[in-house]
């Protein structure tokens, strides 16, 4: 049970250094704890775990306007960050994890600011049918993430320059462009600035979960471990991962997300394996892709291999009935286009 409600901001606008105290906060969160991490990043792109980045992100041209791609521990899509958005981290060990509290906290504090939002989909919050935030979420060593963005007025010219939308992702979801599916919440309210919101959100912390909210000690986290955390962060072996040559390969897109799945198969056997993927459990898109190497290059037995995937782990943080669905699906795409 939660006992104990702390929050921490920051100046600092580099994403690996951003993502590495939020992976140090998520390690370091103590049982009855929740942290609220409040922060901001400059011009970056952020992948999911198991996306691609050269089909997500013009990389190049971000790289030539000194803009930094960068690949969260989360699962899901590719996102834009400036210093038009806000970001926010809830940290707590998974006993205590509650996904619609925590987004409940978000709500709250949209509302305090004059906007009326709702949650939506699999990780969207949304006002009058327009996303202004997408959420995430990870779990390591029994302590539970749950991220996400608010867009208060985020320069839309770059985030649709930068990013690279699979147009299936966009048909699936029935509009034509990704600025027709978002919004900034300064069209709506007029005054709001990221200071503003970071009360908002500090204050509805407090309501939500009916308890004090103190400032966490900066000393709770050593300056030498953030900066190995970025290091790791930024290095080319974590941004661009060794694709595989493939041999066989399927795609589809589903409710969870989309994802292609890559096989090097040599004579009858799978012996390497690789996922692309949006999906949010990034840790079951993990575990499937391990549990299809070394297997016969058969649907049934490559299907039966991924159904088993969830049996591997206790539920994800996205949830057990997701969780399941998701193997069931990915299953079914083996089973059906591999004969």
């Amino acid at each position: 049970m939660i006992s104990a409600l702390k929050w921490i901001d920051t100046d600092c606008t580099d994403p690996y250094g951003n993502l590495a105290t939020e992976k140090l906060l998520t390690l370091d969160v103590r049982e009855g704890e929740c942290i609220l991490f409040l922060w901001q990043n400059q011009r970056t792109v952020v992948i999911g775990r198991n996306q691609n980045a050269w089909e997500e992100c013009s990389v190049r041209q971000l790289e030539k306007d000194g803009g930094h791609l960068a690949r969260r521990l989360s699962g899901g899509g590719a996102v834009y960050h400036d210093l038009g958005n806000l970001n926010f981290s809830f940290a707590v060990r998974k006993p205590d994890y509650d996904l619609e509290k925590q987004s409940r906290v978000i709500l709250r504090a949209a509302e305090k600011a004059g906007v009326t939002a709702e949650r939506t989909g699999r990780n969207d919050l949304e006002t009058g049918g327009r996303k202004f935030s997408g959420n995430a979420y990870f779990e390591t060593r029994g302590c539970c993430c749950h991220h996400g963005t608010i867009m208060l007025d985020v320069d839309m010219d770059a985030m649709t320059g930068y990013l690279t939308v699979s147009g299936t992702k966009l048909q699936s979801k029935g509009v034509a462009s990704v600025r027709s599916r978002v919004v900034n919440l300064k069209e709506i309210c007029r005054d709001i600035t990221a200071d503003r919101l970071k009360t908002a959100i500090i204050g509805a912390f407090g309501e939500v979960y009916g308890l004090p909210v103190c400032k966490l000690e900066r000393n709770r986290l050593r300056e030498t471990d953030i900066v190995r955390e970025s290091t790791a962060l930024s290095s080319e072996a974590w941004l661009f991962p060794p694709r595989i040559p493939f041999t066989a390969a399927l795609e589809n897109r589903y409710e969870w997300g989309s994802i292609r799945l890559e096989m090097l198969v040599r004579g009858n056997r799978v012996v390497q394996t690789d996922c692309v993927s949006d999906a949010m459990d990034e840790s079951l898109i993990r575990s499937v892709r391990d549990a299809l190497r070394d297997c016969p290059y058969s649907g049934a037995e490559l299907a039966e291999r991924a159904a088993g995937a969830t049996l591997s782990e206790e539920a994800a943080v996205t949830g057990r009935e997701l969780r399941i669905q998701t193997a069931q699906d990915i299953a079914e795409l083996l089973r059906t286009r591999i004969v």
